[in-house]
């Protein structure tokens, strides 16, 4: 399909900015005037097929807290989330929870980290289905008292 025959898709900008961007910014589906064939929001709260913003909901999702099937940011929660604080399928991050995550405390079935906790974990101090490093099981506990540990 043409850009120009593309059905067209939602876009709205909030008139009120601040930091030189819209308060919210919505861009779903196409846009054949601008020849787009996904939209892309930029703003504070941005949601679309890709979103940029502070807070960012989309298919791709960038910002400070990123919610979406690929989602990067301080906080990112989604398919594959990659953040300093990531939640998803596949996480990465400095603290990461999910099916499978990587970083320096991770959380999940199969966890690799300095700090990893899951049933299939690999780092410096581990608790898995295999072995409870001392370490694991004081770092845990002070930091995760709400989880059942050995």
């Amino acid at each position: 399909m043409q850009p120009s025959t593309l059905p067209r898709g939602i876009r709205y900008h909030s008139t009120r900015h601040a930091f030189g961007l819209p308060l919210v910014s919505v861009a779903i589906g196409p846009d054949p005037e601008q020849g787009e064939w996904r939209g892309h929001a930029r703003g504070l709260l941005a949601i679309g097929d890709v979103a940029t913003g502070w807070i960012a909901l989309g298919a791709i999702a960038r910002g400070g807290l990123a919610l979406g099937g690929l989602a990067m940011g301080g906080i990112a929660i989604g398919g594959l989330a990659i953040g300093m604080v990531s939640v998803g399928g596949l996480a990465l991050g400095a603290l990461a929870l999910g099916g499978a995550a990587g970083g320096l405390v991770a959380i999940g079935g199969a966890a690799v980290g300095y700090y990893a906790l899951g049933g299939a974990a690999q780092g410096a101090a581990v608790i898995s289905a295999m072995q409870q490093d001392s370490a694991a099981v004081d770092f845990f506990a002070l930091w995760a008292p709400f989880l059942p540990l050995p």
